[in-house]
């Protein structure tokens, strides 16, 4: 391969590294802590923000535009709104856009206060999109969230239709680990603890800020989807009896008070209907009635899919059943079609739709964000929990070493650093120069990896990064010791350049290869800070691989062909 290319393909890897990168950066240095704790709050703390942040600069703008005054700083973005609206309604521009002039060109305050809300809303929505994009620190640095789960052995009795004995208790709450550790950390990077805790209960630990929410809505939702076909008669007098009686139909569970009353046949349920509101949070939009009998249940899903909507991009769950489920599905289909369907997840009508034509094997359903259609997809693809799971304690919980573990892993790692470049420097003279480049462009390859993937930081993660600042250079000065013996023979530069990397390149390829394999298994058979180590390891083999064989060659070359130099400085005794 040319120099030219070499050094483009150099470049585009620095590039596409720091677009990686970009968002730890951002998030941890140039985002205020203020800003980062209410991005990480709950949607029902975001919400709340937003609001209260929304009616002060409603309140803030109403007393500008009474006393004629310039329109806040932080407010202009009201102005381009303000413009569009007269733009459409070709109204003419005042001359000055004060705030009077902008909250003229509203129909009412509420329109202003729906805007200003929207603004905050989305902005704080974008920081906890970048932090999610971010290094995420493991829970010995940052803390994280803890759970107690309650396994539901009275709802697994009457499920079981008996007594649950000890082996049934045994057996319902180990698979119930199985899957919350499949659901929680699929592919084995934020190192949760997942373990028992007496005879029925599961204690979770999960890493980093996560978003408690979403840990819920994966922990909890115990993956019953089954659909029902809509009784639209029913539905129809179940709306008019509760317009007439909206105080005494549920009780605050959100259970029927007295379900005699109610004006529906037998083999009807009345079932909550939800949607998501624009903070993402459930909001009951009202009831529907629904056969008690379930025409297909998720049982017979084989493979469920996130996609997108090739109309509208909207995302949409895709489930695919077996034949067993197609064929079921497929005489459910048949028999009514022009009817409305209702998807019934985990007890809430989910989505209803009507029924245009027999389907048999592949369902498509909408009406979902793209995260709950993810959390869907995925609660449903790591099967149904065994045991219904009861949340009796959350809480955040403190870093165990914080702030100071961080501050001297961090003096670790730079002194470690600053100790590797002098010595390189002092025994290899000017080769020693080269060798830190790479060893620099290691690090910053390796962070970027890190934040690529989303890896969770961990102590031990730090203490793999140490150890590769060493490992890093041992491929300089296989090479280093190789041109060194081609200069006491006498050769010149570049054959010197050109046999000491093609002598150490074997040499070097084999202890990386040994390393890497020796770090998979350990990624792969380890779990919780050995898996942290071993995966920055990994990813510290492969970087400074290509740094000290790729990087370090071209600037070798770099050296012979562009500054013409004649002499190579890599020992104290030969120097040509």
């Amino acid at each position: 391969m040319s120099k030219r290319y070499r050094f483009i393909i150099i470049l585009a890897v620095i590039g596409i590294c720091f677009v990686f990168l970009y968002p730890t950066i951002r998030w941890y240095f140039m985002v205020p802590k203020e800003s980062q704790a209410i991005a990480l709050g709950t949607r029902e703390q975001i919400k709340e923000v937003a609001s209260m942040n929304a009616q002060l600069s409603l309140d803030a703008l109403l007393a500008a535009g009474r006393s004629g005054g310039d329109l806040p700083g932080n407010l202009s973005f009201l102005e381009s709104q303000a413009k569009k609206i007269l733009r459409d309604a070709k109204a003419p521009s005042p001359a000055k856009w004060d705030a009077a002039a902008v909250l003229s060109a509203f129909t009412s305050s509420g329109e202003v206060l729906d805007a200003l809300e929207t603004r905050y809303r989305n902005d704080i929505f974008r920081l906890k999109n970048l932090q999610k994009s971010a290094v995420q620190l493991g829970l010995d640095l940052s803390g994280g969230l803890s759970i107690i789960l309650q396994a539901d052995l009275d709802a697994y009795a009457e499920k079981l239709g008996r007594p649950v004995t000890d082996a049934d208790r045994e057996t319902a709450v180990n698979q119930a680990l199985e899957v919350l550790y499949s659901r929680i950390d699929r592919f084995g990077l934020t190192e949760p603890v997942i373990r028992r805790q007496g005879a029925d209960q599961i204690y979770v630990e999960i890493p980093g800020t996560a978003d408690p929410e979403r840990i819920n809505d994966i922990i909890m939702g115990a993956g019953s989807l089954a659909f029902h076909m809509v009784d639209t008669e029913a539905s129809a007098a179940f709306d008019a009896y509760y317009a007439q009686h909206p105080a005494g139909t549920f009780d605050l569970n959100g259970e029927l008070l007295d379900p005699s009353a109610i004006p529906v046949p037998d083999g009807v349920i009345i079932r909550p209907v939800y949607t998501k509101d624009r903070y993402g949070l459930d909001e009951r939009t009202g009831y529907a009635a629904i056969r008690r009998e379930v025409g297909l249940d998720g049982n017979y899903i084989r493979e469920a899919l996130v996609e997108r909507n090739s109309l509208d991009g909207q995302p949409e769950v895709t489930f695919r059943l077996d034949s067993e489920g197609g064929e079921i599905f497929y005489q459910l289909t048949s028999a009514n079609v022009g009817k409305p369907m209702a998807i019934v997840l985990d007890g809430r009508v989910r989505s209803q739709a009507t029924i245009q034509a027999a389907i048999r094997d592949a369902v498509r359903i909408t009406g979902f964000g793209q995260e709950e259609a993810e959390n869907i997809a995925l609660v449903l693809r790591t099967a149904a929990l065994p045991v219904e799971l009861r949340v009796i304690n959350q809480q955040s919980i403190g870093a165990s070493l914080g702030e100071d573990t961080i501050r001297q892993g961090l003096y670790a790692l730079t002194g470690g650093l600053a100790l590797v470049f002098v010595f390189m420097l002092i025994y290899y003279k000017g080769a020693g120069i080269n060798a830190i480049v790479a060893q620099i462009l290691n690090i910053y390859l390796m962070g970027s990896i890190l934040s690529a993937f989303n890896f969770t930081l961990t102590l031990p993660s730090i203490a793999g990064f140490i150890l590769t600042i060493g490992m890093a250079v041992d491929a300089n000065v296989i090479v280093f010791e190789r041109m060194k013996e081609e200069l006491r023979l006498g050769k010149g530069r570049k054959v010197t350049v050109d046999s000491g990397f093609d002598k150490a390149f074997w040499a070097i390829m084999d202890s990386n290869i040994t390393t890497f394999i020796a770090a998979l298994f350990l990624s792969q058979l380890g779990s919780g800070p050995i898996q942290g180590f071993a995966v920055t390891l990994a990813i510290g083999v492969f970087s400074s691989v290509f740094t000290a064989l790729f990087v370090s060659r071209l600037i070798f070359d770099f050296g012979t062909d562009v500054m013409r130099s004649k002499g190579i400085s890599v020992t104290w005794r030969v120097v040509k």
